[in-house]
């Protein structure tokens, strides 16, 4: 435990380090790593009724351990998301239900990580104004109005430690919308700081809860030429 709190003092301190050196700035547009956008709103963050209504359904006999009645029944759930064609599974239970409930929630971390829809973070540029310099000025508005799931959960999580455990039905969208805008920001935590009114720390160290998460920033991070979050 004491390697981990030293490693997430030093990556933090390393973020603090670049913006008051005045090296995290948004990245242009043109700059971002390549990814496909959904144009509603992130799918990690709609009800458990609407996002079933969106899924396709299979079910499926599978072997394996859970006994004989696992092998009489078919309790494999099988989901996939049309919108985004991003599919999860769930095996390991006796009960349908239960196994659909399982899939359901590693569906919505799946797509938290490889499902992308706008920030609402990246200020707006001005005619004859740098990208960079945008960033910075502190009256920017906003490049667009987020769909009203998204302003209730940033409104809900502001000013928040994002200690979200893992029970925590919020943690998949939360998760969604920090790599939404960690997407925007090159992968640099510290731009983050003022719009969630959160340190540096407190985001990684929910990044770092869900290992896809963290291999997803370190793509964007090594795009933009910047060392890796450990």
């Amino acid at each position: 435990m004491a390697k981990r709190t030293d490693r997430s003092a030093e990556s933090g301190a390393a973020q603090s380090r670049e913006a008051q050196r005045g090296e995290a700035q948004f990245p242009a547009e043109s700059e971002r790593l390549e990814c496909r956008l959904f144009q509603d709103t992130h799918p990690s963050l709609l009800s458990t009724n609407e996002l079933n209504q969106q899924c396709e359904f299979r079910a499926q006999r599978r072997s394996g351990p859970g006994g004989q009645h696992r092998n009489k029944t078919s309790s494999g759930v099988f989901l996939v998301h049309r919108p985004t064609d991003v599919g999860a599974e769930a095996t390991e239970r006796r009960s349908q239900v239960k196994n659909r409930e399982v899939a359901l929630q590693r569906l919505r971390f799946v797509m938290a990580v490889s499902v992308r829809t706008a920030s609402p973070i990246v200020p707006m540029v001005m005619p004859g104004e740098q990208a960079s310099s945008a960033a910075h000025r502190p009256e920017a508005p906003l490049t667009f109005s987020p769909p009203t799931l998204e302003t209730d959960l940033r409104a809900k999580y502001h000013r928040a430690d994002l200690r979200l455990g893992e029970r925590n039905p919020d943690r998949p969208a939360v998760l969604a919308l920090l790599l939404n805008d960690l997407w925007v920001a090159g992968g640099q935590p510290s731009l983050l700081c003022k719009p969630w009114k959160a340190s540096t720390s407190q985001i990684t160290k929910l990044i770092r809860s869900y290992a896809p998460a963290l291999q997803w920033i370190n793509q964007i991070r090594r795009h933009h030429a910047r060392p890796p979050l450990h």
